[in-house]
């Protein structure tokens, strides 16, 4: 999915540094050069009226990151489910159901100035990730979808997460997400004897990259193995299921079980 806007925009956006411009439209100051980051967060608010999951707390998270907008590619959204076609199951990872789906309008891509809207990329693939029904849900559901949400919202290197819709059948929600192709371990399966050191390599900092990106955010993810690096046109991080505050470490034991160290098991760390 091809993505519009220079590295050195999202960076300024990203970090709030760099020199500030006076928007011609709205006459705020603004870090971004082809769009204006307060012009989409302006246009994103005015429609909140036009949307509802039913959740409170859902609304208010989608909405909250929307106000927290860095580049127009990076928006999650309350997505009907009438606009998921071709819903098939695909397998279950962890403690949930993973399944595909044609997203028919598809996510937002990037930001019309003349317009004042922002423009849809159009169909796509996406992983739809059914959760327990959020009434019935426990605390970890809902850390969850924020992990997913702010996460990926802002860096790149995090497998993206276009926003959360519901199944009106049965009332579960489900995290909508970019489909990417392969695992780590079935890439490394398909393509060791090919791949150089400079090759293996870039995967390394492929990871290092995103594992960085979840640090920024004061957060790290406690369940990382070869299952949860996933690749596309690049090696991204997924599953936040577990990702939480630094410094607040889960007192209990998780993750998948051959990649727990064997201390963390009998208690010893």
């Amino acid at each position: 999915m091809t993505k519009p806007l220079g590295l050195t925009c999202f960076c300024k956006v990203t970090f709030n540094k760099g020199t500030k411009r006076i928007c011609e439209n709205c006459n705020q100051e603004c870090l971004a050069t082809t769009y204006c980051e307060i012009c989409v967060r302006n246009y994103l608010k005015a429609k909140f009226s036009n949307w509802t999951s039913g959740n409170v707390i859902i609304d208010n998270l989608i909405q909250e990151c929307q106000m927290k907008t860095i580049v127009p590619y990076l928006i999650p959204e309350w997505i009907s489910y009438n606009n998921l076609q071709n819903i098939k199951y695909l397998t279950k990872g962890g403690f949930s159901e993973i399944y595909t789906a044609d997203w028919t309008n598809g996510n937002f891509i990037e930001w019309d100035s003349e317009g004042q809207q922002l423009k849809r990329f159009g169909s796509h693939y996406v992983v739809l990730k059914r959760l327990e029904n959020v009434e019935n849900a426990n605390q970890n559901w809902i850390e969850e979808a924020k992990s997913h949400l702010n996460i990926s919202n802002k860096w790149t290197e995090i497998v993206q997460c276009y926003g959360i819709t519901q199944n009106p059948s049965n009332g579960d929600y489900m995290l909508v997400m970019n489909k990417l192709d392969i695992d780590l371990r079935k890439y490394l399966q398909q393509n060791h004897n090919q791949l150089t050191w400079k090759e293996r390599i870039q995967i390394t900092v492929y990871i290092i990259e995103a594992l960085s990106s979840i640090h920024n955010e004061n957060a790290i993810h406690r369940d990382l193995h070869s299952g949860n690096i996933l690749f596309k046109t690049r090696f991204s991080i997924s599953d936040l299921g577990f990702c939480g505050p630094a410094d607040k470490p889960l007192k209990s034991i998780y993750g998948n079980l051959p990649y727990i160290a064997p201390e963390v098991i009998v208690g010893k760390e």
